[in-house]
């Protein structure tokens, strides 16, 4: 590749539509298009979702707004959420069908069935409540991608007491600041975990972190992952999450039935400055609304090997990995690694070992495997493969259909979906089975959800233009509140295009998008992830996808530096020095305009990123103007960091 020289693709746009293969139409779970029978019924036609889960105490009312925008979803209802992912799949074959598979980083692998992961999550409940959590007590877990952090979720549903889950790569001060912020005083987590084949010392972290919190932590349980790679010592108030297991086995815990409006967990937003918000679901709305949402969108069904590539620290894994899948009867499959270690097919390796049907990741994931080229998945047997989807951040045309003709062989629908903490599942996407595919644009709506486009004042923007995107009416999956802060939460998230005094209660998402005249929705970006530049205000987004549908290009940040920086990751064996500058600049004229032209390209063989895979702009923008990095603990891949810094500084 590093003989010839790069032609432009031109532009950023999608191009025609794609239909769903006829293949997938014929057995998907939705094959007509509900949305204005949802319209014609609303709220009414949430009951659908709420049909999907087993009550103990049938709801009153779809959605009480009395209160709004604390709106209640399915007053009256009670309900246990592990009893629905669990014991309500006990009758019958299903108690042998495969829950939970495991793949660890370094090779081991385990697998629950739906029986198997009951007992051990009643164990894990009983050994809980002896150590003295009750109903409403938050539990914080800081567990890596391992069976136990599931278990623990779930034993925590079961007894009623809502969980925490702090992503396992941040630091010390980050985890302690969740724990006060939440007021827990009861923690789970593990010796430490496998960072590309090395040990990694979390308890270290974590008895640092205790230390500096507020108040007293009751009790630590600590997972031994690591055994005799990294030993460690228990002191006071610790204790060994299997010796306690040991202690309650064959225990029967019954599940508390809890409102529909009771909490089921608080997440603290990922942000590494600043108070963390804590993000509240309850119960009731959050369960249905993620297992109507992964029935109808990601298609999953009872027989299923579905595989989301998230990590259980941020919401998607929460929603997609445990609840949906678990609440559905299917088998859900738990990554510990990395997508390149120890090979760069090791993704595709078990997509085939497993017969993976159905398989979610980032759009960032996506970038690096074509970077890595198309060797890698095309060198294994993926046709068990049914449906991809991608979650996090937007996904350029160019990228998008690398996945589709690669991974997916141009035989599975692609389901590309925004969705965020606060809104609990999936807002925007195709329904894979009814819809159309735009690559590049998520889609439109989902059934029931009134998403719109406005300007300023809050009116309706025409279709193309930029604008900020809103939902009019609730969801069930919706945030409750926030963690000890109502009056933050209608400040954050309502009180920007709200009218109250009308009952008109608008959420903002804080995210831009743009609609085309089909009603698909393209999402630009936060909205304040913007560059000013000759009084015209860009979206980081949209210069991104403009650069990344360069041919040559894996994957591309944009920031505001002395101008506008682009941060560029070329495929694998591109020589950038031959012309791709130029024809990068051209692409970008052509797709926005000469005013978007970047000031500086930087390549750089790997982009800042979280264990999780999110590009970390923070950092690139601190580098691009010589400010203190912050905190970096959250770093997948810190040397890069150093290298840019040198980069930057002799140029």
């Amino acid at each position: 590749m590093d003989e010839r020289r790069w032609s432009g693709s031109g532009t950023a746009d999608a191009g025609p539509s794609i239909p769903p293969p006829e293949s997938f139409v014929s057995r998907a779970n939705m094959r007509e298009d509900p949305r204005e029978e949802f319209d014609e019924e609303w709220p009414g036609c949430w009951e659908r979702a709420a049909e999907l889960l087993s009550w103990e105490t049938e709801y009153d009312t779809v959605l009480e707004d009395d209160e709004a925008p604390f709106y209640r979803w399915f007053d009256g209802g009670k309900l246990n959420a592990a009893a629905n992912c669990l014991d309500r799949h006990l009758e019958g074959g299903a108690k042998n069908r495969a829950a939970l598979r495991w793949e660890g980083k370094r090779g081991e692998s385990r697998t629950y069935t739906y029986r198997e992961l009951a007992v051990e999550v009643e164990e894990c409940a009983a050994a809980l409540s002896g150590l003295g959590v009750v109903e409403d007590d938050v539990v914080t877990l800081y567990l890596p991608m391992i069976p136990e952090l599931p278990v623990a979720m779930l034993a925590c549903a079961r007894i009623g007491a809502p969980h925490s889950v702090v992503f396992a790569g941040l630091s010390a001060d980050a985890l302690s600041t969740r724990i006060e912020a939440a007021n827990s005083e009861y923690l789970v987590t593990c010796d430490g975990y496998y960072r590309r084949g090395d040990a990694f010392n979390q308890k270290g972290k974590v008895d640092n972190a205790v230390l500096s919190v507020g108040h007293d932590v009751r009790a630590t349980v600590v997972v031994d992952r690591l055994g005799e790679d990294l030993p460690h010592h228990l002191g006071d108030d610790q204790y060994d999450y299997h010796d306690l297991l040991a202690a309650h086995a064959g225990e029967s815990v019954e599940p508390v039935a809890r409102d529909s409006r009771d909490d089921l967990f608080v997440m603290y937003t990922s942000g590494t400055t600043g108070e963390p918000k804590g993000v509240v679901h309850a119960t009731g709305g959050y369960l249905s609304y993620v297992a109507w949402t992964a029935r109808a969108v990601l298609d999953v069904e009872p027989g299923d090997t579905y595989w989301c590539a998230a990590d259980i620290g941020w919401i998607t894994g929460h929603s997609y990995i445990v609840y949906g899948p678990l609440a559905l009867g299917t088998t859900t499959l738990l990554y510990e690694g990395t997508p390149d270690y120890p090979d760069r097919d090791r993704l595709w390796e078990i997509v085939e070992r497993n017969a993976v049907d159905v398989f979610y990741t980032a759009p960032t994931a996506v970038r690096a495997f074509m970077k890595w080229g198309a060797e890698y998945p095309e060198s294994h047997d993926l046709s068990s493969l049914r449906l991809l989807g991608t979650v996090g951040e937007p996904i350029d045309p160019r990228t998008w259909k690398w996945y589709y003709r690669h991974v997916g062989g141009g035989n599975c629908p692609v389901v590309d979906t925004w969705w965020q903490t606060e809104t609990g599942g999936m807002m925007l996407t195709t329904l894979p089975g009814v819809d159309e595919m735009k690559p590049g644009a998520a889609g439109p709506p989902l059934p029931g959800i009134d998403a719109r486009v406005v300007d300023p004042d809050g009116e309706a923007v025409d279709p193309g233009e930029a604008g900020s995107l809103t939902i009019r009416r609730p969801w069930p999956g919706m945030a409750r509140t926030l963690y000890g802060g109502d009056d933050a939460f209608v400040e954050e998230y309502w009180s920007r295009f709200s009218d109250p005094a009308a009952g008109d209660w608008v959420y903002d998402s804080g995210d831009a998008a743009r609609v085309d005249p089909d009603g698909y929705v393209t999402v630009l970006g936060r909205t304040d992830d913007v560059i000013d530049v000759s009084g015209r205000r860009l979206s980081t987004a949209e210069l991104e996808s403009a650069i990344v549908a360069t041919e040559g290009v894996a994957e591309a940040a944009v920031v505001a530096g002395d101008g506008i920086y682009a941060y560029v990751s070329p495929e694998q064996g591109v020589d950038p020095s031959r012309g791709l500058p130029e024809v990068i600049g051209t692409n970008v004229d052509d797709a926005i305009g000469p005013v978007a032209r970047p000031d500086r390209i930087v390549f750089t063989p790997d982009l800042p990123k979280t264990r999780s895979g999110k590009i970390m702009r923070r950092l690139l923008g601190a580098i691009a103007r010589g400010e203190d990095l912050g905190d970096t603990s959250a770093l997948r891949n810190p040397e890069i960091v150093g290298e840019l810094r040198e980069t930057i500084g002799e140029e």
